[in-house]
Formats: C-alpha cells, sequence, structure tokens
C-alpha cells in the first residue's frame, strides 16, 4: 500500500475519533447544563406547590374555624331555647299543681258538706218513714170509715173511682187530641192550601177530556161500498191487519172504527182516511198503507215521548220507557188523556216539590210516570200501579219514582216524600172540573157507600150524602152520643172514608146531634 495513502487514512479515523470525543464531550456539558436547568426549574415549581399548599391549608382551617363558631353560636340558641321552654312548662306545672290543691280543698269541703246533708237526708228520711206509716194507718182508719159509712168495701170503691178517672181522662184526651189535632190540620190546611195554590196558579192548563171514538167521514155514500168490498175482502182485510172493529150502519157519511187499544185505533183511523182520500181500495193497497201507517204512528209515539221530556226537563231516561210515554198520548182514563194528565202532574208536583225544598227534577219525573203502567196494563197482569212501578225499576229509573208510582195509590206503604206529592198533584188533575167523567152507576154508588159506611157507626141514627157526595150529614142519638163524642165520630168517619173510598178532591163530614124535648097540652 502507499505510505501516504495510508498516512491520510489513519490521519482521516485519527480526525474522525477526535471529533466524536469533542462531540461526546460538548454533549456532555449540554446534557449536563439542561438537567442543572431542570433540576433549578423543579425546585422552583416544588415551591410554589409547598406555598400554594400552605395557602390552602390556612384557608381551609379559617373556614373550618368559622363553621364551628357559627355551629357553636345555633347549639347554644337552641340550648337556651330548650332552657327557655322548660322554665314555661315547669311554670305551668306548678300553676297546675297549685290548682288542683285549690280543686282538692273544694272537694274536701263539698265532701264534708255532703256528708252533713247525708246525716240531714238520713233523719229526714226516718222522720217521712214515720209519718208515712201514721199516714197509711190513717188512711186505713178512714177507708174503714168510709166503707161502715157507704156500706162499700174497698176493692168495690176503687173499682168505681178508677172507672170514673178513667171516663175523665177518656173525656179530657180525646178533647186534648181533638184540639191539638185540630191546630195541626188548621196549619196542615193553611200550608197546603198555599202550596196547592201556588203550584195551580202558576201551572195553568187547559181540559185535557177527549173523546174514545174514532170516527172517519167518507166523501160520500157510495165509499161505504168500497170500503166493503166484493163479499166484504175489503173490510175483513183492513179489521185483520189493524185489530180492530169497523162499524158501517145507517149513519150517513160516516164509519165508526171501534177497539180497545187506542193505538190500533189511531193506525185504523189514518189509514182509513189515506184510503178514502186515495180512493184506491183493496187487499194488497190496504196492507201497503196499513204498514205505512203504522210506521209513522210510531215515529210519532217516540216524537211525543221526547218532546213531553224536553218540556219537562227531563233527560237520561230509557228509550222503552219513552216510547211507553208517546203511547199514552192515545190512551185515556176516565176520559182524560193519559199523556195531558201525566204531563199536568209533572207539572204540579214540581211546583209543591220546589217549595218543600225537594228537587223538583225527581217529583216531575215521577209526575211524568205515575200512570206509566196504564199504557201496558192491557197487555200485563196486575193493577196499573204494579205494573208501572215493576216497568220503571225494570229500566233503572230511582226507588224515589218506583215508590210514587207503586203507592200514590196508597196500595203499598210510602217510603218517599215524593209519593204524598205525586198524590196530591194527581188528586188536583183529577178533581179539577170536567177533567173526568163519571159514569151515573159509580156516582149513584158511592154515594150508596158512603152512607153505609157512616151508619155502621154506633149511635147514628141517618146519614144524608148530599153535593154529589162532596159531604155527608150524620143524624146521632143525644142520648148515645155527647159533644165530645160526637167530635170525636166525625173525626172517625172521616179516616174510615180515607181508608175504604176512592174519591178525588175531598169529603166534608157534618155530625148533627140534637136533643128534642116533647110534651102535649091536653
Amino acid at each position: 500500500m502507499n505510505p501516504s495513502l495510508l498516512t491520510a487514512v489513519v490521519a482521516g479515523v485519527a480526525a474522525i475519533v477526535a471529533g466524536l470525543g469533542f462531540g461526546f464531550v460538548a454533549a456532555r456539558r449540554v446534557a449536563r447544563a439542561g438537567m442543572a436547568r431542570a433540576e433549578e426549574r423543579a425546585d422552583r415549581v416544588a415551591e410554589e406547590a409547598r406555598r400554594s399548599a400552605d395557602s390552602i391549608v390556612r384557608a381551609a382551617e379559617l373556614e373550618a374555624g368559622q363553621a364551628l363558631v357559627a355551629r357553636k353560636l345555633d347549639l347554644e340558641r337552641e340550648m337556651m331555647s330548650a332552657q327557655e321552654d322548660l322554665r314555661r312548662r315547669v311554670h305551668d306545672v306548678d300553676a297546675r299543681d297549685v290548682t288542683l290543691v285549690k280543686r282538692l280543698e273544694v272537694l274536701d269541703r263539698k265532701e264534708a258538706g255532703l256528708g252533713e246533708r247525708s246525716l240531714a237526708l238520713d233523719a229526714k228520711q226516718k222522720v217521712l218513714e214515720e209519718s208515712l206509716k201514721e199516714s197509711q194507718q190513717l188512711i186505713a182508719e178512714e177507708n174503714a170509715r168510709l166503707e161502715r159509712i157507704a156500706g162499700l168495701r174497698k176493692e168495690d170503691a176503687k173499682r168505681m173511682l178508677i172507672k170514673n178517672l178513667e171516663d175523665e181522662a177518656h173525656v179530657d184526651a180525646s178533647r186534648r187530641a181533638r184540639e191539638i189535632r185540630e191546630e195541626a190540620e188548621r196549619w196542615a190546611q193553611q200550608e197546603s192550601r198555599k202550596i196547592i195554590a201556588l203550584a195551580i196558579q202558576r201551572y195553568a192548563a187547559e181540559q185535557c177530556v177527549e173523546t174514545t171514538v174514532a170516527v172517519v167521514d167518507l166523501p160520500s155514500e157510495d165509499m161505504k161500498g168500497r170500503i166493503i168490498g166484493r163479499e166484504g175482502r175489503n173490510i175483513r182485510a183492513f179489521e185483520k191487519e189493524t185489530g180492530v172493529d169497523v162499524v158501517i150502519d145507517d149513519t150517513p157519511g160516516a164509519v165508526l172504527i171501534s177497539s180497545f187499544d187506542p193505538v190500533r185505533r189511531e193506525v185504523a183511523r189514518l189509514s182509513m182516511e189515506r184510503l178514502v182520500q186515495d180512493g184506491r181500495i183493496h187487499p194488497g193497497r190496504i196492507e201497503e198503507v196499513i204498514a205505512e201507517v203504522r210506521a209513522t204512528v210510531d215515529a210519532r209515539i217516540r216524537e211525543s215521548g221526547e218532546q213531553s221530556l224536553l218540556d219537562l226537563g227531563i233527560n237520561g231516561m230509557s228509550p222503552p220507557l219513552v216510547d211507553l210515554i208517546g203511547s199514552m198520548k192515545f190512551r185515556t182514563s176516565y176520559g182524560q188523556n193519559c199523556l195531558a194528565h201525566s204531563m199536568e202532574v209533572a207539572y204540579l208536583a214540581g211546583v209543591m216539590a220546589s217549595e218543600l225544598n225537594l228537587d223538583p227534577k225527581i217529583a216531575r219525573r215521577a209526575g211524568l210516570l205515575h200512570d206509566i203502567g196504564k199504557a201496558t196494563s192491557h197487555v200485563a197482569e196486575g193493577s196499573h200501579t204494579q205494573v208501572g212501578a215493576e216497568t220503571a225499576r225494570r229500566n233503572g229509573e230511582p226507588e224515589e219514582v218506583v215508590n210514587a208510582i207503586a203507592a200514590h195509590h196508597g196500595d203499598v206503604p210510602v217510603t218517599s216524600l215524593y209519593t204524598p206529592i205525586i198524590a196530591a198533584a194527581d188528586a188536583i188533575s183529577g178533581a179539577r172540573p170536567g177533567a173526568r167523567r163519571e159514569s151515573i152507576e159509580h156516582y149513584v154508588k158511592r154515594l150508596t157507600q158512603l152512607e153505609q159506611i157512616a151508619d155502621a157507626f154506633e149511635g147514628v141514627d141517618k146519614s144524608y150524602a148530599i153535593q154529589a157526595g162532596r159531604e155527608i150529614r150524620v143524624m146521632v142519638s143525644g142520648r148515645k152520643v155527647d159533644d165530645e163524642q160526637a167530635k170525636q165520630l166525625a173525626f172517625d168517619i172521616s179516616r174510615r172514608l180515607e181508608k175504604e173510598i176512592e174519591y178525588p178532591g175531598q169529603i166534608k163530614v157534618v155530625v148533627i146531634r140534637e136533643t128534642r124535648a116533647i110534651e102535649f097540652a091536653k
């Protein structure tokens, strides 16, 4: 190898080694300087952390001290309040002890006084017992003396005295009972008249009597033959479809429709009028017209029922009852239209219930439904009150309404305050002049029954029903009945009439007692 080249290589290697050594030393120095600066910075951060921690500790200690002072103050205040409350309670207990001591002293004094009174009462009781013994001995001696004078034994005299006392007590009791009854009746009549007069004044209804005869006018006599038809086929088809009897007699220009069912009678009447106006009368046309009219009548029934509820301000009634109410428009009782009568009773009952501080809505509801049984009594067994009450109960009516329906004629006991109101309103509606028609047979029967009831009482000589049964005059024997007994007799007769006779309005009972002295001059 070339020596110069080798020298150059060695020199280069030596230079590199020298550079690396110098770089290492320089790097070490730089590292030592960085470490020194890092340690100095760490010392500063640690010092700042120590100072911050000291500040935080001092702040926490200060805050804890303040909280401790505040809590101490609160505890001191609570302790003072508890001590004050304890002092008050101790004072109250001391006061109560003083009061109890005083009461004990008063009780001791009263007990001492009661002991003295007890001794005094014992002494008085002994005196009374001795006086009682002396009185009994005197009474026994007096009774023996009276027996010797009167010639009566003690038992006979006692029975005589008791009988006299009973007679006097009975007379006094009758007189007092009559006075109380008359006073109560005067007050009740005054109040009831005021309420009834107000109800009648506030509700003025027109006469609701309607006829039950359905007559269809004909344009000519030839129409009768067309109604009968060939061999009577038209009239038979009409009667079969409607369930009524068609009476064609010598009455000019009219035919009569007869049926116990007023709804059927109304369907037949309207159907007959429509057939007469149309002129086409044959079995097919008759069936078609009757079906149309029956649907129309059913709609009118529902409409009449709904209108009645609307007029009275009643809601919440079941549809079957609404239909029954509407059907009462075609029914009558004693010649009085049932729906018009029920509406009138409802209005009167509502007014009277308002005056008595009762619910007028329930009263009107009961008044409207009180004769609902008459709408179905022709197809159901039982009286109209029984049928109506069962129908109302089955359709969810209140118990007050059910009792008013069942008991407004006195058939069952009264359990509701609304029942007497309905009974009074029903009597007012039925007793109005011209409201109902009465047959001569029923009129004579009622007069005879009035006289028979009065004649059944002891001491009655003869009785007379006058003023169309509105008054009965009773003649009694002056020897058998005195004045007080006559007044009691009038009361007993009136009560018997209330129980045994149904009548509108009221019946006046007049008992007449007279004494006749008759002598003849010769």
